[in-house]
């Protein structure tokens, strides 16, 4: 579940094609969304499909993994959204100050400690063409193996300091896309995708991806994909925090 009511779910769905993995079910929560509630509300949809996996006897109605995407930024509550998740066996993918850095890490390096609006002007700056909130998921995904390695530099970066990993710039959003893009760590395996063709087959994936998303992604969200044929089944649960303008 998600908290961004336009850019998260253009990302995610866009994301999704690109891996070829309709098992992931994108839920968004709705506008004023607050961490802690996001967290609740993940907690009943988990609890609700073990239920009917239970009264069916049908193990593969079950979530494998939960996961919750949202920013730190101004919520309060935040630590408590933490350690009801933990309790509730649920994932968490923070961004601080927001999911605009999880983006912009897709073309450089993090900027450091920002302002989300400083990060969001930052972002733009790199996609002019894109209408704000919306992404350029053909502009980012050439670069998301060198977003993810520029993700887990600033979590290990922070641990070596002894600083909290979601502390300002952190995003762990990193995690929940290794778990949805099931080829990822093989191919990140590669010494470099610098001087290879990742960039040129990313490119052409992510343009399939667009096109797919158009036409099939609002039917997966909308009744969750062929959840009969699941071997591993996960939903990203969403809430938006600000009104769209």
């Amino acid at each position: 579940m998600c908290e961004g009511e336009v850019t998260e779910r253009e990302y995610f769905e866009a994301f999704r094609a690109w891996c070829k993995n309709p098992r992931v079910e994108i839920d968004f929560d709705g506008p004023a969304g607050v961490p802690l509630t996001l967290v609740n509300r993940a907690k009943d949809r988990r609890e609700t499909a073990d239920r009917e996996a239970n009264r069916r006897g049908d193990d593969f109605l079950r979530y494998d993994e939960v996961w919750c995407v949202f920013d730190v930024d101004e919520h309060p509550h935040v630590p408590d959204a933490r350690d009801h998740a933990r309790a509730a066996g649920l994932r968490l993918a923070m961004s601080n100050p927001c999911f605009e850095l999880w983006l912009l890490l897709h073309f450089t390096h993090s900027p450091g400690m920002q302002h989300r609006d400083d990060m969001q002007a930052r972002l733009r700056a790199l996609m002019p063409a894109v209408p704000r909130k919306h992404v350029d998921f053909e502009a980012l995904i050439a670069g998301y193996d060198d977003a993810y390695r520029r993700a887990d530099r600033l979590a290990r970066d922070a641990r070596d300091r002894g600083d909290p990993v979601t502390g300002n710039p952190s995003t762990e959003v990193y995690l929940l896309t290794a778990s949805i893009d099931e080829d990822g760590a093989r191919r990140r395996a590669r010494p470099t995708v610098q001087h290879d063709n990742s960039r040129a087959k990313a490119q052409a994936a992510a343009e399939a991806a667009a096109v797919q998303v158009k036409r099939e992604l609002r039917a997966w969200t909308t009744d969750g994909g062929d959840n009969d044929a699941d071997e591993h089944r996960s939903m990203i649960a969403m809430t938006d925090d600000e009104p769209d303008s």
